[in-house]
């Protein structure tokens, strides 16, 4: 079993140290970051706890031959999860393999919990769960009676907590004992009586048109579609655009896709040297081509300027000796 507690000033560093997830997340509210990330995992399964104080979209494929579960545990505003609208009254679900994005609001908190899919499939065979189980597992926001969440989630939070706060780790037995309890404190939760198993929730217009904006801004971010770009392609009016943006990011759509690509060059910039990739060209790949204007964007976003960004260790070359 590993665990491990870290804090960053970086959203990039963060989604990057989730263990198993393949996963970008990029910075929508402007402001200096803190991040919290807690996670442990064992041979079956993967727990991590995450606080993001700034508006954040995450956008990546859930661990394939897995299955995901997120229980909020503070939602300060609405999150969008697959377009669908989600609060503190419900859990998440993720299909191992799916491609997802994920709209948290500020300051958001949340306990995710991912068992592998064979480990999960054994639980549900050796155990009569009430019909419709299989089909709610495949909605991705699942509403569930509150009183009970609030239980369950009081537990699993004990749970993660002790093995997270202990300094020598749990033993075997203790390990497996904590995978079933969470894993049947879940799957109870889900087949509550006051659980509605043929609930269906359909992803919003404006979800699918800010996330449609998302993917035309990443395929070409050299040259990033305007609003006028955007309502053409999805023929809609810019009323109907910039409402969406409203609704779902609280920006308007020009922030939001701006943001979108300066988290990109951010990226850029810490995955290099300068002297692997340059501030201006890693800019000019995202369609940054008045450096001027870009720092002052730059430093409005991250509250630090380009220069400022941590750049990758340039690895140095092998010294040789003569004999």
């Amino acid at each position: 079993m590993n665990t491990r507690r870290d804090r960053f000033n970086d959203v990039h560093l963060h989604a990057t140290s989730v263990h198993g997830w393949g996963q970008t997340y990029s910075q929508i509210s402007a402001g200096a970051v803190q991040c919290e990330l807690s996670q442990w995992s064992t041979a079956r399964m993967h727990a991590f706890r995450e606080h993001i104080n700034q508006r954040v979209v995450q956008h990546g494929e859930a661990p394939r031959d897995h299955i995901c579960f997120a229980v909020p545990l503070s939602v300060p505003g609405e999150a969008r999860v697959q377009g669908r609208s989600a609060d503190d009254k419900c859990i998440f679900v993720l299909q191992g393999g799916d491609e997802f994005m994920f709209h948290m609001p500020m300051d958001m908190d949340m306990l995710s919990l991912t068992f592998e899919r064979e480990a999960f499939e054994q639980v549900m065979s050796g155990a009569p769960w009430p019909t419709g189980i299989d089909s709610l597992l495949k909605q991705p926001v699942v509403q569930v009676p509150g009183h009970r969440l609030a239980q369950s989630r009081k537990r699993l939070l004990a749970m993660f907590d002790t093995v997270i706060a202990s300094p020598m780790g749990v033993s075997t037995v203790e390990e497996r004992g904590i995978e079933q309890a969470m894993l049947g404190e879940l799957l109870r939760l889900i087949s509550d009586p006051g659980c509605d198993r043929s609930q269906r929730h359909g992803s919003s217009s404006r979800s699918f048109i800010v996330e449609k904006c998302h993917r035309m801004t990443l395929s070409d971010a050299a040259h990033a579609p305007s609003v006028v770009d955007l309502c053409k392609r999805l023929r809609v009016s810019r009323r109907t655009v910039q409402n969406s943006f409203k609704s779902v990011t609280e920006t308007n759509p020009v922030s939001y896709m701006r943001s979108v690509r300066l988290n990109g060059v951010r990226r850029e910039l810490m995955a290099t040297t300068p002297q692997q990739l340059s501030i201006g060209d890693a800019a000019a790949k995202w369609g940054f081509f008045h450096l001027s204007h870009f720092a002052s964007e730059y430093h409005d976003l991250f509250a630090e300027l380009p220069s400022q960004t941590q750049r990758a260790v340039r690895e140095s070359s092998p010294q040789f000796t003569s004999a």
